[in-house]
């Protein structure tokens, strides 16, 4: 028994010891021990776990190295939204920011700033639970995203487990900013050239590709860092956000050290200037610098949009700019079957990134710009990410022939035509080039919401001619699906599943899926509400199509010639011969049906019993209409916490205005009961 407690004991020790030596090397940059004694301690204690395998743990330093490749990442609710920022790189806008928020916060509260950094990063969420990580994950949309704890338990600067010598609660999740060092993106991108891949396109996109790899050991192969700047939940005993910071070092998370603190403008903008100015010389990619109010009180009170918190704000740096050569202009085609004309040039490193083709956005942008094949133009990273060409640098020297966007698609030979200043190829379903976004467009949330159906796995069923045309995807099986890269049983047969799933599609589903011009969510389900059917919509005139309130000429237009060009037609046939039974529309009415009809309702603020979408989705369900303006048609606007504008606008024209209890008495007078709370996020009226 003795010599079993002198185990657990030594252990202890060790994994102490590690983890103390671990964060006075990759967070503190001050190394406390000799690599030779680190390894030395780290060998003792792998042996000793070889040999008490119950006594391992998932805090051990041991267990960072990564292991066998999971199948597929599952998803997760963050604790709290992980919202945008607004973000400009204009000065007057920052000081409107500024303006604007001593508006806000008014006497209640001294407005003083933090000032940080913007690290050009992935930014996720750590969740522990009693000190030891539990889960990280990434940012998705803001409130689900993908669950990447393998991969993070590989990320020397992560702690496995809180430091104890400040108090933590029983749960804390943090969010932080996943990068990759300029130096080890510049080996990680050799690497992939010797091995003829693929480079990544820059340091932000390389921490995304590493930390998301199936295969963990390939995670952990490449030096990734994180800077943690935010307490989700756990920070209830914090004030300030400096108050903040001090409780995620004293946890012995990384916290970036070019924090500073400021309470005017003009402080922002000389902290700006100082940042700015050490752009270039700093181990890390950063775009901009992060401005947040420090009073975390006042915080709750000013609130957020659906969009950013009103109460932070993103000073974005000018694009880098650098001059190159168009070596050749070639016509791409994108998702939408939008024909863009793409400068090939001359590779050049713009920030540390090497640029080797820009987007010309359309002919009219070329001929105003004029550039020609030969031509030495400036190039800049738009956001420090998009590379685009701002303008031609005139040498004198002799010149080429002005670009002739060609009359057929390059990937389809389909006639190309022209809508508006852009080229477009009308082969939308079945043209490879645009056939992977599609792919991802129809099997996207609000698509067909087919789970697993994401960019990079349509790329391979496109390359590998899995898939040639919308149609087939639901001809696979998980038999077709295990033979491409990443996948096994498990993964095949989910994917597999999730697409048989999605064969009874609601209509307004597949609509959106479709991808037809001028047709987004809210348009799918005002054309499923108003025909009914997938082939009255299919077969609507354009005077029938306008006759829907909220469709106008061009939008009705662009519908009718999308179900009636030839490739379109013969997909859809395809996809209803024995792959798709869409619904009919409307479903089933909640509470008897036409309560509501003939009403018009719309929603603003945050609410605590549902979100917009559920609002919306009930009152059409009870016969009424959802608008997202406010117009002397409006009925009743239903207003939540920070009504905005259209609140302002309902009481000008004298619409009803129902706070959030009095549309649930409404509701109850119908016999609907609203489920269960969602907690609504507010809108932004601005």
């Amino acid at each position: 028994m003795s010599h079993a407690r002198d185990v657990v004991a030594r252990i202890d020790e060790l994994r102490h010891a590690l983890r103390q030596h671990n964060h006075a090397y990759h967070v503190l940059d001050r190394p406390s021990i000799s690599d030779e004694a680190y390894d030395e301690l780290m060998r003792e204690l792998l042996t000793l776990e070889e040999q008490h395998p119950h006594l391992v743990s998932a805090d051990s330093p041991t267990q960072r190295v990564g292991g066998a490749a999971v199948d597929g990442f599952a998803t997760a609710v963050h604790a709290r939204p992980m919202l945008s920022l607004d973000s400009s790189a204009k000065e007057e806008a920052i000081r409107a920011f500024d303006a604007r928020l001593r508006r806000a916060v008014g006497d209640a509260a001294p407005v003083e700033y933090s000032l940080e950094p913007k690290i050009d990063g992935l930014s996720v969420e750590l969740v522990y639970v009693d000190g030891i990580l539990e889960r990280a994950v990434t940012r998705g949309d803001g409130t689900t995203g993908e669950v990447i704890t393998t991969g993070v338990r590989t990320i020397r600067t992560v702690p496995l487990r809180l430091d104890a010598r400040r108090p933590y609660p029983d749960i804390v999740s943090v969010r932080g900013e996943i990068y990759l060092p300029i130096d080890a993106f510049d080996d990680v991108n050799a690497d992939l050239i010797n091995q003829g891949k693929q480079p990544f396109a820059n340091p932000r996109n390389a921490a995304a590709g590493t930390v998301r790899q199936l295969d963990a050991r390939l995670t952990a192969s490449r030096p990734l860092r994180i800077y943690c700047y935010d307490v989700l939940a756990g920070g209830d005993d914090v004030a300030t956000q400096d108050e903040m910071l001090e409780a995620l070092a004293g946890w012995g998370l990384p916290v970036n050290e070019l924090n500073e603190r400021t309470a005017d403008v003009d402080g922002i903008m000389a902290y700006f200037r100082v940042i700015e100015g050490k752009r270039d010389d700093l181990p890390y990619e950063i775009d901009g610098v992060v401005i947040k109010l420090q009073d975390l009180a006042a915080r709750e009170r000013l609130g957020t949009t659906s969009h950013h918190p009103r109460w932070a704000f993103a000073a974005k740096f000018q694009p880098r700019k650098e001059v190159s050569q168009v070596l050749k202009i070639i016509a791409s085609v994108g998702r939408t079957g939008v024909v863009t004309p793409v400068a090939l040039l001359r590779p050049v490193n713009i920030g540390g990134v090497t640029v080797a083709r820009a987007n010309l956005h359309n002919v009219e942008d070329i001929e105003r710009k004029d550039i020609r094949e030969g031509d030495d133009v400036r190039v800049e990273r738009a956001g420090d990410v998009i590379p685009q060409v701002v303008e031609r640098v005139d040498t004198g020297t002799e010149r080429g022939a002005p670009f002739a966007m060609p009359s057929t698609c390059p990937s389809c030979e389909t006639p190309l035509v022209k809508v508006g200043p852009y080229t477009v190829c009308p082969n939308s379903l079945e043209c490879p080039a645009q056939l992977v976004g599609r792919l991802t467009h129809f099997g996207s949330r609000m698509g067909l919401d087919i789970e697993g159906l994401g960019e990079q796995t349509a790329r391979q069923l496109v390359e590998t001619a899995l898939v040639r045309s919308v149609p087939q995807l639901f001809d696979l099986t998980a038999d077709h699906i295990k033979t491409l890269d990443g996948f096994g049983d498990k993964s095949a047969t989910n994917l597999a599943d999730a697409i048989a799933a999605a064969r009874n599609p609601e209509l307004p589903r597949l609509l959106y899926a479709l991808g037809i011009p001028e047709v987004g969510a809210t348009v799918a389900r005002t054309l499923a509400t108003h025909f009914g059917s997938f082939e009255a919509i299919r077969s609507a005139d354009t005077e029938a199509l306008m006759a829907v309130d909220g469709i106008g000429q061009v939008m009705a237009d662009q519908i009718h010639a999308y179900f009636h060009e030839p490739s379109n037609a013969e997909a859809i046939d395809a996809l209803l011969d024995g792959r798709l039974v869409p619904r009919t529309e409307p479903r089933p009415a909640a509470g008897g049906g036409s309560g509501l009809a003939g009403q018009t309702f719309v929603f603003t603020g945050a609410m605590e019993s549902f979100s917009r979408d559920q609002a919306e989705e009930l009152v059409r369900s009870l016969g009424a209409k959802a608008s997202g303006s406010v117009s002397s048609k409006t009925t009743y606007l239903v207003a939540g916490e920070g009504g905005g504008s259209k609140l302002s606008k309902a009481q000008d024209l004298g619409v009803s205005v129902l706070s959030e209890t009095e549309f649930i008495a409404l509701l109850a007078t119908l016999g609907v009961t609203p489920s269960s709370p969602s907690g609504g996020e507010q809108e932004d009226d601005g």
